[in-house]
């Protein structure tokens, strides 16, 4: 006894302790199975209604019509609330409804079971009719033992009915004096205690597997929360924002508006990871990703799609707002950040598609996003633009070039064609500039301004660079030995391991000596990795190799270019030529371009020459070399050696 009561004192305790989760669990299950209430409830009245109706005692006509009633609204109840609280309430009101439901089934199970209980009670006292009162307490007890086990996950409930419902038998039957009545109510007091421990056992069994029920569940919910979220910024994945944007397209019919999505890709970032160290771009992107979401994440969507690409997802109601949110994203992209003491700086490219606009589905706006995207880059750094049809025709072409270009070499659908350069001073070819040209099978001749960037982007630039340097240098060594042969260099080949191997094998296998190979590179080339194009370059001339900076006045025409890197010739972009017979200032630049390479010992080529007073002011200049269609077009091997030849032979004529 000592052992119950204190067991029922730590219930106490417990009971209050519990999670309010936990607690709606418990609560529900008092409803989880109302056929057992109502079937319980239905058979324990009419049993009354006929004890009562047999006996003929009024009082026991108004409990059983009291049990009746009690019974009824308890039904009533059970049915509404069968399914338990309405899904998708929050948390506060559901354990409001739990504590309210709860208040509702104790009133209705205590006041049902203190009515069996006394219905039993009259029944001893104001019947001899054995065969009612073992109906009346049967019944009673039957019902006491089922809701011992059916309430268990409430266990103060349980034990109330189980007293309320057996005690004032005991006490009835302890009243008539009967021998056998008194070791009855002795039996059914020690049933009481008996349901009571099975009772309290029950519940701790109930609680345990709730609890573990519950932990599991959050242990999930927590797993899928994580696996639906980044992992460095903390927005979502590429998962949870597919599933988000797709739910946000079904409910788009019935908002009226529209819904853009900005696909956003980190301009330079990979110069910030290899210049300052993953952790560094780890800190841009994580900073990055929280403006972004403290100025989109409440009202939509900000996603992290892999590497340096984001997604902002907004409603709109026309293309004006994209622009404006657009805006915005960049102007927070561009904004510095701090770490380790260093400004990182970093700017965006975006690419715009709205739903319905642009596409119905997520695989068609996402696919038109990423086009727009590749505008975007296209046309420069920190710019934004929209999907337009158009773009899917470019992009096609682009795959299907992709896919042509794997075989080319091995069909032989490249080639090489030469445009002579010419010394001013001598008036005789200085080098020839090799030009890679590609007459496709389907799509005959593609310029190389469109194949480069494609093979550029699928890698096969490398195996195609060194294809070229081959056959330039097997080439060259059948032209005269003062004449040379200039290759232009890719950025990804500048950046290849293995470029000075390539190069000693070409030189080895065409016989061509070292001196007379020529590469060229521009400066976007030295933009991208310093001190790696610095050591390429330096691995370069200790092989006897010439270099060549191409184009310059193109990119940002640093001086410290000129001072830094081991260039034997500058070229002067065509863009300066091209004004020579127009602009005072362009004939100025040529000029002061001119005369600084002289003093660092350069020689300089100006490139594009197309007309005789561009020529004649090159030479007031005292340029170099100079090479254009004004002098020659670029032809195959076969007319280079042609033309050498005839120069050779007038260099004998001459006295």
């Amino acid at each position: 006894m000592s052992g119950l009561i204190s067991r029922l004192r730590e219930l106490r305790h417990s009971d209050q302790a519990i999670a309010a989760h936990v607690r709606e669990t418990l609560v529900a299950s008092l409803y989880a199975s109302p056929q057992s209430l109502i079937i319980g409830a239905l058979t324990s009245s009419a049993i009354a209604t006929i004890v009562a109706l047999v006996s003929g005692d009024r009082s026991m006509l108004e409990c059983a019509a009291a049990i009746a009633v009690v019974a009824g609204v308890r039904v009533v109840d059970a049915i509404r609330l069968r399914l338990g609280v309405p899904a998708g309430c929050v948390s506060d009101f559901r354990s409001t409804w739990a504590r309210r439901q709860e208040l509702l089934y104790r009133s209705g199970a205590l006041g049902y079971s203190a009515l069996l209980g006394t219905f039993g009670l009259l029944t001893l006292l104001h019947t001899n009719d054995g065969v009612l009162q073992l109906l009346a307490v049967t019944t009673t007890i039957g019902y006491a033992a089922g809701i011992a086990g059916r309430n268990a996950g409430r266990p103060w409930i349980a034990l109330s009915q189980l007293c309320f419902a057996s005690l004032p038998l005991a006490l009835g039957l302890l009243a008539s004096a009967d021998p056998l009545k008194v070791v009855l109510a002795v039996v059914i007091v020690l049933f009481v205690m008996a349901m009571m421990e099975i009772t309290l056992q029950t519940y701790g069994v109930i609680l345990t597997a709730t609890v573990a029920s519950r932990e599991k569940a959050a242990l999930a919910e927590h797993h899928a929360a994580i696996a639906r979220r980044d992992d460095l910024t903390g927005v979502a994945n590429r998962t949870a924002f597919r599933e988000r944007f797709e739910g946000q397209l079904r409910d788009l019919a019935e908002s009226g508006q529209w819904l853009a999505i900005h696909w956003l890709d980190l301009d330079r970032f990979k110069e910030i990871n290899d210049s300052f160290g993953h952790l560094a771009g780890n800190a841009l992107l994580s900073e990055v990703a929280h403006r972004l979401n403290e100025a989109f994440g409440s009202a939509g969507i900000v996603a992290r799609l892999g590497g340096d690409e984001f997604a902002v997802v907004c409603a709109v109601e026309r293309q004006a707002d994209a622009l404006t949110i657009g805006d915005r994203i960049i102007q927070l992209v561009q904004r510095p950040v701090l770490h380790d003491g260093r400004t990182l700086h970093v700017s965006a490219s975006i690419g715009i598609a709205i739903a319905p606009i642009h596409g119905a589905d997520a695989d068609t706006l996402l696919k038109n996003a990423d086009l727009a995207l590749y505008r975007a880059k296209d046309s420069g750094r920190g710019q934004m633009c929209f999907y337009e049809p158009k773009m899917d025709e470019k992009l096609e072409r682009t795959r299907d070039l992709g896919a042509e270009m794997h075989g080319a070499l091995e069909r032989g659908e490249f080639h090489l064609v030469f445009q002579p350069i010419f010394d001013l001073a001598a008036e005789r070819v200085l080098s020839c500039e090799t030009l890679l040209r590609w007459t496709n099978r389907r799509h005959g001749a593609i310029s190389p301004a469109e194949f480069i960037p494609i093979a550029e982007d699928n890698g096969l630039i490398v195996s195609i660079g060194n294809w070229v340097i081959r056959e330039a240098c097997r080439t060259a060594n059948r032209w005269p030995t003062d004449v040379k042969v200039a290759v232009n260099l890719s950025p990804v080949q500048l950046k290849s391991a293995n470029l000075a191997m390539i190069i000693v094998s070409a030189l080895a296998s065409s016989g061509l000596a070292p001196e007379r190979l020529e590469l060229e590179v521009t400066e976007s080339v030295l933009l991208d990795d310093i001190e790696a194009s610095l050591a390429a370059l330096d691995s370069i001339n200790r092989l006897r190799v010439r270099t060549t900076l191409d184009d310059f006045g193109t990119g940002y025409s640093s001086l410290s270019y000129l001072t830094k890197f081991p260039f034997q010739t500058l070229k002067i972009d065509r863009s300066f030529v091209t004004d020579l017979e127009t602009s005072h200032a362009s004939v100025a630049i040529v000029q002061t371009v001119i005369e600084l390479a002289a003093k660092l010992g350069m020689r300089t080529v100006a490139e594009g020459v197309e007309t005789q007073a561009q020529l004649d002011q090159l030479r007031r200049t005292r340029c170099d070399a100079v090479q254009g269609f004004l002098l020659a077009h670029p032809m195959p091997a076969s007319m280079v050696t042609t033309m050498l030849a005839g120069d050779a032979a007038r260099s004998e004529a001459r006295p």
